[in-house]
């Protein structure tokens, strides 16, 4: 798992292999691979290694590991890093004790935490420190650790013949909810107490059942923490289901708060709070109801409390009352039943983290939409589709019926809205290097400006992505992505003559923050040699600019691409169409040429666009993504933008565009092969004088492609 940090050509993988780290916090649920990193750190490193736990360790061991660290540095000449296992555990001062010998460089910190570093860290060790989020492992991931942990002879039990009944492994990581370490220790449990004696005698199987393997994994606790991110992130995804108009969204979360152990009288609190703040006087009751059924709660308790805050939450999801409280215990089932999902990153609450994890990050505000509603998920991803709230049409509620069903129809036909990827890593900023950058990026023309917008608009870059740059040119694309992917990476090909450049322009930065840079352009190298000088790496996303302009092979480009992309990344594009670029023609008062000069310029232009034989204008925004889907993406789109620049006419532009030249494709040469020279002289003239270093509203059409793999 973690591949999103640890996947090839990630900066942290890249850190780890050149020996090159700096101060990290990894921050992640338990049982996900936080001290197996560390671990892995210090197999690898030069450097001396030392461990600290926080539960165990005090200032006095903080101070004797700082001492050690000044000895092998002033006598070695060897840096430290210093690894501080459940780092939120030390209080501010043990944590201020460590501060100074991080800002000098004497340690480099490595922190593991299962909370958030941004509440339980020092705000000074968080700004000097790169942050990596790990998350949830995937059933895929415990299933592999599972097999390799059965077959492994000598740290797994490979040497021995275990056997599970249908069902029981699957069980077992079902539990386990993305909980490694949970998962080992059940294995180990019904492995080794399922024999009478263990290790059995050779040839003996061991034979897991079902109820073995239910006896090893206990049952599970809803992941909720009253003080931390689950407990902000759960009570923001109930508010906005309340304020979204959806009552199964609403229901579940409840659900899981209460079956949590959350105080309801909390989340009282939050409904009468809603009851004015988003019901409002669209229906003053709302906070009558909602008061008197905190009120009633007041009196009877749980468990039969529980009718009451189903009642004012559905209240105030659709404004009616009913009796359908019911549909609560439906949601709580689900809650003891379902493997739990993670919070919607869109509906987590954003009001501390969101510059750091994206937290909150693609939320429809329902207010700024017509009728107060937009369609968008409020469930976890695994129970979309689910109702808890079947509307009867018993009294006030048949006012609800049909727009409930209304808006279930919309969300299930797929308006569903985009969720925003989560932020999993954040590195400190970089002062020197952000000067850097922003100096490489100024001075770029307005074109290069609105076409690098065009591409990062389309292309979903996170700060743990590998990006891939085609044909770079001189960079303007290429800094940009080095500029957004501070904890992934950058890669690039381009020519011969660019290389020297971009190399010159990178040779301020760090080994570990330069672009790895290909040498040939795209349609240069083939597949295999692309494939090998990428060294398996496979990217989120790849971006260029005027790729396609003279490629006389689009589909085979396009398919060096998709062999580039992993599954699920994007290809983002933007492609300045010769073919509908600015008409000189347009450009000209009426009556500068003569009728029959303006229908020779006329007849000029359709012979330089309309040309089928060059590559250069023999294609449109249609051919280009055709050509694309005919690669093999799953799902290709495009639009047009029309590009309006001011542009200075110069005697070197002329020049060239009536250049006579055989063979090329110019005013020049389509008016005489047309009129014949005398007359292609007299338009020319008649151009020259007109526009000659004056200042025209300079017309071009863009073609973005953003296709996924």
């Amino acid at each position: 798992g973690q591949d999103h940090i640890v996947g090839p050509g990630r900066l942290l993988r890249r850190a780890i292999q050149a020996d090159q780290l700096s101060s990290l916090i990894f921050y992640g649920p338990p049982g996900t691979g936080k001290t197996t990193l560390a671990r892995i750190i210090a197999n690898t490193t030069k450097s001396s290694f030392v461990t600290l736990n926080a539960v165990l360790s005090g200032v006095k061991n903080i101070r004797a590991a700082i001492e050690d660290a000044r000895q092998q540095k002033d006598l070695y000449g060897r840096r430290t890093i210093l690894f501080v296992d459940e780092v939120h555990r030390w209080n501010k001062a043990q944590q201020d004790a460590l501060l100074p010998w991080v800002e000098n460089g004497t340690v480099v910190l490595i922190g593991a935490t299962t909370e958030n570093p941004y509440f339980e860290v020092n705000s000074a060790l968080v700004s000097r420190s790169r942050i990596f989020q790990l998350k949830t492992l995937t059933r895929d991931d415990l299933e592999a650790i599972a097999r390799r942990t059965l077959k492994d002879p000598e740290r797994g039990y490979g040497a021995y013949r275990v056997e599970y009944e249908k069902g029981a492994l699957d069980h077992l990581i079902n539990i386990a909810e993305g909980d490694a370490r949970s998962l080992l220790n059940a294995l180990e449990l019904a492995v080794e107490t399922t024999p009478a004696v263990f290790p059995p005698k050779p040839g003996e199987t061991i034979h897991i059942s079902l109820e073995a393997a239910e006896e090893s994994i206990q049952k599970r606790v809803v992941l909720y923490d009253k003080e931390g991110d689950y407990h902000f992130d759960t009570i923001s995804a109930f508010i906005k289901s309340l304020r979204g108009s959806d009552p199964d969204a609403a229901l579940y979360w409840m659900a899981r708060m209460i079956r949590a152990g959350e105080d309801p009288k909390y989340v009282f609190r939050r409904m009468l709070i809603l009851a004015s703040e988003d019901v409002g006087l669209a229906d003053p009751n709302a906070l009558v109801v909602t008061e008197a059924a905190a009120a009633a709660y007041d009196r009877v308790g749980l468990p039969e409390g529980q009718f009451h805050l189903a009642q004012a939450a559905l209240y105030l999801a659709t404004a009616p009352k009913s009796n359908s409280t019911l549909g609560y215990f439906d949601a709580l089932k689900s809650v003891e039943q379902e493997q739990q999902d993670e919070v919607p990153n869109h509906l987590k609450d954003a009001n501390r983290d969101k510059k750091g994890f994206g937290h909150g990050e693609g939320y429809l505000y329902p207010h700024a939409y017509k009728e107060h509603w937009t369609a968008q998920q409020y469930l976890p991803k695994g129970l979309r589709g689910t109702f808890f709230y079947e509307p009867s049409r018993q009294g006030y509620e048949q006012k609800v019926h049909t727009e409930v069903l209304r808006r279930r129809e919309i969300q299930l036909e797929g308006a569903l809205g985009t969720e925003s990827a989560e932020i999993l890593t954040f590195s400190p900023g970089d002062s020197e290097k952000d000067r850097w950058l922003d100096r490489i990026l100024q001075g770029r023309s307005r074109i290069l400006e609105v076409l690098r917008n065009l591409i990062f608009s389309a292309a979903p870059v996170s700060r743990h992505h590998r990006i891939f740059v085609a044909n770079t040119g001189k960079g303007f694309l290429l800094w940009e992505a080095l500029r957004r992917v501070p904890e992934g990476g950058v890669w690039g090909c381009a020519g011969t003559e660019d290389i020297p450049v971009l190399q010159e322009y990178a040779s301020s930065l760090t080994d570990l923050d330069k672009p790895v840079l290909l040498k040939g352009l795209i349609q240069d190298l083939s597949e295999k040699d692309l494939a090998e000088a990428l060294a398996n790496v496979r990217f989120e996303g790849i971006l260029g600019c005027n790729v396609f302009t003279k490629d006389r092979d689009k589909k085979t480009t396009f398919q060096k691409l998709y062999s580039a992309l992993a599954a699920g990344g994007h290809l983002v594009i933007a492609e300045i169409i010769p073919k509908n670029s600015q008409r000189l023609s347009s450009l000209l008062k009426e009556d500068s040429l003569e009728k029959e000069q303006r229908d020779i310029l006329h007849s000029a232009e359709q012979e330089i666009y309309h040309n089928r034989e060059n590559t250069l204008v023999n294609w449109d925004a249609d051919t280009l993504a055709e050509a694309c889907r005919k690669a093999g993406f799953n799902t290709v789109k495009s639009f047009l933008h029309t590009l309006e620049t001011e542009r200075l006419i110069r005697k070197k532009d002329l020049s060239r565009w009536f250049s006579a030249e055989k063979g090329t494709l110019s005013y020049g040469s389509a008016l005489v092969k047309i009129a014949g020279s005398e007359q292609a002289k007299k338009i020319k003239s008649v151009i020259a004088t007109e526009l000659m270093e004056k200042q025209v509203e300079w017309v071009q059409q863009v073609c973005v492609i953003d296709a996924v793999k």
